[in-house]
């Protein structure tokens, strides 16, 4: 993806705020894309985590597998327990928190609730704060999916009082910190599961291509020194944990690197997900992954990247946000409006899953007007800066190329792509999917109850992201 085919095709998104906290003392403020505060030499940066539980009770609805009305999967007991885990920075009194919810989704509208609450009681502005899915599909969805599961509104309830409890719990727990930052290259923890042939992070360049399919093996891990506070330690990943599919609740494989990295280091890791739109976990046998083995794999990246750590020069926290505007193919919408309408019979499986869900599809967009619908999708996106560090959050679940094109194309060596955040879009992937009529492309948007993508919205999101990124950018990032 060429940058300036992503200026050519990219679509018009609307008027973006720019969100700066620099140095000690500073007041957010909304700046223009040239302003610039030189940071405060004597900032100091304190990093604090909060826990809390999320586990949900017996015969709450799970998310993630195509059950039909009358067969939902309903929790039957908990396999290990899940959580919200809150990571929140303090640079010369400006905050910001991260949030990893061991769910499935978030949904923009959990999103905006939970954030604004959090607002309430932390005085964290709610743009300032990221609500991260791990996508376990071992767990429930605040965000519904047309047959493939439903939101509790008790349990949303529950994931909002413990989100807050868990903010709360990180801002008290606020102590001075050294960030150290470390890579390694996983074997047989992910791969490509719409392809037998796929081409791997290390030989990403400038003609890289989607016309081919990707995977990205890196494991990035962000080791937290504080004084005299338990160190604290998080990472990022790409793979879908999908490895259980029964009525057993629990965060899938990234467990099972929990506890090695209790047992190892007496330290609980924050799970960061990456671009898995196309990877599953493990080495592809089994196809959806076996836990053990892709924990094992996913542990071992994870103690490398660890012992690789090097310091990282935090003395500027940055916060750029803005609203892409993702491009809907509404034609091929009513095509499908018009084909069942034709022919329900012929309706019954492939891009229509079976004739119940065609059916439930149909009646409930039958009487949408083409003419009056959106032809474009707003989801949010932000990027903050960590002095050289530089955290990319979506709401997609990206394609592998997408996600490696923006960490090429980012200011800085040292950038996470974070999927999930405060929105879930549903699938963004290539061209190539669109053509061949493949199931992210055009079978989630029905889930969703959304028009499908044009072919080009990952590209939009991509540009979007690195754009913002770019904004951080007129000061140079530091190493430690």
């Amino acid at each position: 993806m060429s940058r300036s085919h992503c200026r050519k095709e990219k679509t018009p998104v609307p008027r973006r705020t720019v969100l700066r906290a620099i140095g000690a003392g500073a007041a957010w403020a909304c700046l223009s894309k040239a302003g610039w505060t030189e940071p405060t030499k004597d900032a100091g940066l304190s990093v604090g985590e909060g826990v809390a539980d999320i586990t949900p009770p017996e015969g709450v609805e799970l998310a993630g597998f195509h059950c039909p009305p009358g067969q939902e999967r309903r929790s039957k007991g908990v396999r290990e327990p899940s959580s919200v885990r809150a990571l929140v920075f303090d640079l010369g009194g400006v905050r910001a928190a991260v949030d990893s919810l061991e769910l499935l989704a978030v949904g923009q509208q959990a999103s905006e609730r939970i954030r604004r609450k959090i607002a309430e009681e932390t005085r964290i502005a709610p743009g300032n704060v990221k609500l991260c899915a791990t996508h376990t599909h071992s767990m429930p969805s605040l965000q519904p999916f047309r047959q493939w599961g439903s939101v509790s509104p008790e349990y949303l309830s529950l994931v909002e009082e413990r989100t807050i409890t868990a903010v709360v719990g990180a801002v008290g727990d606020l102590a001075p910190a050294q960030l150290k930052l470390g890579r390694s290259t996983v074997k047989g923890g992910n791969f490509n599961r719409t392809t037998s042939s796929w081409k791997t992070e290390d030989a990403f360049d400038e003609q890289a291509s989607d016309q081919d399919r990707w995977l990205d093996r890196d494991l990035h891990a962000l080791l937290i020194e504080r004084e005299g506070r338990k160190n604290l330690l998080w990472y990022h990943f790409s793979a879908h944990p999908v490895c259980f599919a029964d009525e057993w609740t629990g965060p899938d494989w990234p467990a099972l690197v929990a506890h090695q990295a209790e047992a190892r280091w007496g330290i609980a890791p924050g799970y960061l997900q990456g671009h898995i739109g196309d990877v599953n976990p493990g080495d592809g046998n089994p196809w959806r992954g076996n836990a053990d083995k892709t924990a094992n794999a996913v542990w071992a990246g994870l103690e490398a990247a660890v012992n690789s750590a090097q310091p990282l020069a935090v003395d500027r926290l940055e916060i750029v946000r803005g609203m892409c505007a993702l491009p809907l193919n509404v034609e091929r919408w009513f095509g499908w409006k018009e084909e069942y309408r034709r022919d329900p019979e012929a309706c019954k499986s492939g891009v229509w899953v079976d004739a119940p869900f065609a059916t439930e599809w149909f009646e409930a967009n039958k009487g949408r007007d083409p003419q009056s619908m959106p032809h474009q999708l707003p989801t949010e996106l932000a990027c903050w800066r960590l002095g050289p560090l530089y955290l990319m959050f979506h709401g997609g679940e990206l394609y592998s190329y997408y996600g490696l094109w923006m960490r090429r194309h980012s200011p800085s060596p040292h950038t996470l792509v974070v999927g999930y955040a405060d929105d879930f879009v549903g699938y963004l992937t290539d061209p190539r999917a669109h053509a061949s009529a493949e199931y992210a492309a055009v079978v989630v948007p029905k889930i969703l109850d959304l028009p499908p993508f044009q072919p080009n919205a990952a590209e939009v999101l991509a540009q979007g992201l690195v754009d913002l990124a770019r904004e951080t950018a007129v000061a140079p990032a530091t190493e430690g």
